[in-house]
């Protein structure tokens, strides 16, 4: 091997680090700073705003690379969809729900996307019939999150709500997601990205306004903080990486931050903010994860479903 082999090999594996560790440390941080947002600043608007800023930040980056925005009626139909199905719902129903449900319970569900995804998959222009792993993994990975809602022998019914409503938002995204795969869009990644964030931002921001939410803003720096790291770090810096390792590595090496990033938030959770899981519902964890491992792991000679979630990962963080 030439010195000039062994340099590549060696930049290449120190981006892979890289990029993993921030996908991996900062998609698993999001819960956990989220949460701390929504008990501070309205929960719609402060999504909406940070969609906002993240939209303009990765649009200026897309103008700056020299990326093109070949709008039209077509192209505008598809991101108005993708932006009420990817940003609006999904993070307008957790933002809300993760007032009254712990971070760290709300990764877990966030990890059933996955599953949803693999199911939904099966219809479309580029479906996939299911196997026989695959159903398995659905069977047990759904089992997994009916422990995690159901936490112990009497049912909380307004927190079992928040957490359906959660559950409902993770369906929305996948069902999201799986759109996307079917359709064919002019614009690159980065620029579908940004005009995605940009236009769910605006749309969400929207319905926090109708409700009544701008009487409740406060100008708290600690939301304020909360509000900048999700913009900077979660939506530009670690959607950037993804972005890298969608194109650098393997899908389903680069589909484990579905099921990674839950157990991070989970671990923050518990060490900043003090929350607790119970026993059916650490129960519930392995068994989704277990569930999860089984749709998402590669067979050989089988092209896996990993790649629906390369294609819009902005709700993971």
């Amino acid at each position: 091997m030439s010195p000039f082999s062994a340099a590549a090999d060696s930049s290449h594996r120190a981006k892979l680090i890289l990029c993993f560790a921030a996908v991996y440390l900062i998609w698993g941080s999001t819960y956990v700073v989220a949460s701390v947002g929504v008990h501070i600043m309205p929960p719609i608007l402060f999504g909406g705003i940070r969609f906002i800023c993240a939209g303009i930040l990765l649009g200026i980056t897309a103008l700056a690379l020299g990326r093109k925005f070949p709008l039209d009626a077509t192209e505008w139909r598809h991101l108005l969809i993708v932006a009420a199905g990817s940003v609006v719902i999904p993070n307008g129903l957790t933002n809300w729900a993760m007032q009254y449900v712990a971070s760290n319970q709300t990764a877990i569900l966030n990890a059933s996307a996955a599953l949803w995804i693999a199911l939904l998959a099966t219809q479309g222009r580029r479906a996939h019939a299911l196997d026989k792993r695959t159903s398995a993994g659905l069977v047990i990975g759904f089992g997994g999150a009916v422990l995690i809602v159901w936490p112990g022998g009497s049912l909380d019914t307004s927190h079992f709500g928040m957490q359906l409503l959660i559950l409902l938002g993770v369906f929305v995204w996948s069902a999201t997601t799986v759109y996307i795969r079917n359709v064919h869009s002019k614009l690159d990644l980065l620029a579908f990205s940004a005009m995605q964030m940009l236009l769910g931002g605006v749309m969400m921001t929207g319905v926090g306004l109708a409700l009544g939410e701008a009487s409740e803003w406060v100008w708290s720096p600690k939301g304020l903080s909360a509000m900048a790291y999700l913009t900077v770090a979660s939506s530009c810096i670690a959607y950037t990486a993804f972005s890298w390792l969608a194109r650098n590595t393997t899908p389903a090496m680069a589909g484990t931050y579905s099921y990674v990033n839950p157990a991070i938030a989970a671990i923050l959770g518990w060490w900043f903010l003090d929350e607790l899981l119970s026993a059916n519902q650490l129960l519930g964890m392995a068994i989704m994860f277990a569930g999860v491992a089984l749709v998402s792991w590669p067979q050989k000679g089988v092209k896996r479903l990993d790649e629906d979630q390369q294609k819009d990962p902005s709700t993971a963080g």
